[in-house]
């Protein structure tokens, strides 16, 4: 700085002693070694996993994987309706929509660190300067103007691929948290169509509980008449009456239910409860053979949202440690600036008053107590996690899978033989009621074959309503029509 407060403009940097430092810097960086640090996690590939003969003893046919509007399969434009209004409507698709949102809006951020970035400083700053500091007479001991107009330009040179791994780690998360959204629409339409159908099975018990009240009803009709024929006794009669108020009870119950399931509806749409009282009784049929696609194993890696998600999130944590093995190398910046600077009053753009400089910026600590490998093993511990995450969640997606494979079985074998146990009690309800009516039964007989073809009517209902939700359940265990963006399977390391 001159006499009258101006800084001179910087010298030439000398390229000999740059390139000195750059040995000394790299030199220096081997004293912080990345040996010994690497991620310990493997990825599993589907058809690592034995599936093949649990798979192959579905009797189900190959065919296609589910649709997009797979609900539609169904029959129900209740339901139809319902689906679509939750997925237009829904509060919790929007809140994974703004994290979606967020995560693109950090990605960005990491995309910009990786560009040249300038900045314009302005400031004029009235001070009294010391008599003994670093500013010489006249303006020591006095009071002045210091006014600096500057434009700065800085730019990260990315030789070890640093910043491109720290905005592919964010584009990952990213892609992920996209990812999760579709899961969520997965969730909240296979969450309708359990609550519809279990209001549905409500509505069928109901019908198992009305009908029984109506039979009950008759019976005690019929054994009030028999007392006054004096072929019952005054305790058949109480008999019979006693059963009325337990049916009533139970028609209570169920009609409670289904009020309740309506409200579960009503928010799963993100509405209030007189949306709930508005859904009719619903007319889903269970589906008709269901088909298992072809290669299951493997193509589930791309129709699962929940593993596309943490396959991404493993992908981003591998670019994460990219991020810190470019911390052991010498951080290089290349910084610019001009603009005017005065010290006192006057002009301040002037030809005098102009400062300009331009130079390479090299930085790398020497000694940091390791704090370098432990941010890289942090790095590699959360690989490790995120990997070991996506190879239990694919285990339970297989297992998923296996498990409505082997309920649907089981429920269409115990539907066979319900069938026939439903009819051949509803018989016996029949001949004993007629034996009682024509005085040859008595009302034990009637009470027996009663609660046999209730309990067979109740499983019936059961078995139906068990059918359809098994349905469900498998089109979700099989990513209900989701498929994953083109490279999304590409290896994460």
């Amino acid at each position: 700085m001159n006499a009258r407060g101006q800084f001179k403009p910087r010298a030439p940097f000398n390229l000999r002693s740059l390139l000195a430092g750059w040995s000394l810097a790299i030199l220096a960086a081997g004293c912080a070694s990345t040996h010994g640090l690497k991620p310990a996690a493997t990825m599993h590939s589907a058809d690592s996993l034995a599936a093949e003969r649990t798979l192959a003893e579905a009797p189900l046919r190959e065919g296609e994987w589910p649709g997009r509007d797979w609900w539609t399969a169904l029959g129900d434009p209740q339901l139809d309706e319902l689906i679509r209004e939750g997925l237009r409507d829904s509060p919790t698709l929007k809140v994974a929509a703004a994290r979606t949102r967020a995560a693109l809006a950090e990605a960005g951020v990491s995309e910009a660190a990786r560009a040249p970035q300038a900045s314009l400083s302005a400031d004029a700053v009235r001070a009294r300067l010391s008599d003994n500091g670093f500013f010489p007479p006249p303006f020591a001991g006095s009071s002045t103007t210091f006014s600096n107009l500057q434009a700065s330009l800085s730019w990260e040179l990315d030789f070890w691929g640093k910043q491109r791994a720290a905005y592919q780690s964010a584009l990952g998360l990213a892609r992920a948290s996209a990812v999760d959204s579709e899961a969520a629409r997965l969730a909240l339409s296979t969450g309708i169509a359990h609550a519809y159908i279990e209001l549905q099975h409500a509505y069928l018990l109901l019908d198992v509980a009305e009908s029984t009240l109506e039979q009950r009803e008759r019976i005690t009709s019929l054994t009030r008449d028999r007392n006054a024929a004096g072929l019952d006794s005054r305790l058949e009669v109480k008999q019979t009456e006693e059963a009325l108020p337990a049916t009533r009870e139970q028609i209570i119950q169920l009609r409670e239910t289904i009020e309740l399931t309506r409200h579960q509806l009503a928010a799963l749409l993100g509405a209030g409860p007189d949306r709930g009282a508005a859904i009719a009784r619903p007319a889903a049929a269970a589906l008709t053979d269901p088909s298992l696609p072809s290669r299951l194993p493997s193509n589930l890696l791309g129709r699962r949202p929940d593993l596309i998600a943490l396959r991404l999130r493993a992908a981003a944590a591998g670019d994460a440690i990219k991020v810190r093995q470019a911390d052991f190398y010498p951080n290089v910046d290349l910084v610019a600036f001009a603009g005017f600077q005065r010290l006192g009053p006057g002009a301040l753009i002037s030809a005098g008053e102009r400062q300009l400089g331009v130079g390479p910026a090299l930085s790398l600590p020497l000694f940091d107590a390791g704090r370098r490998r432990a941010q890289l093993a942090g790095a590699d511990a959360a690989y490790d996690e995120a990997v070991e995450q996506y190879n239990q969640t694919l285990a339970d997606a297989l297992r998923d899978v296996a498990d409505q494979l082997s309920s649907l079985r089981s429920v269409a074998a115990q539907r066979a033989e319900q069938e026939q146990a439903l009819a051949t009690a509803r018989d016996a309800y029949d001949l004993a009621v007629l034996r009682y009516r024509e005085g040859v039964g008595n009302y034990l007989q009637v009470l027996s074959t009663e609660d046999q073809l209730l309990t067979q009517q109740r499983l019936a209902a059961d078995l139906r309503a068990r059918t359809l939700d098994l349905s469900v359940a498998l089109t979700g265990a099989l990513g209900g029509g989701f498929e994953a963006p083109a490279g999304t399977l590409a290896s994460t390391r």
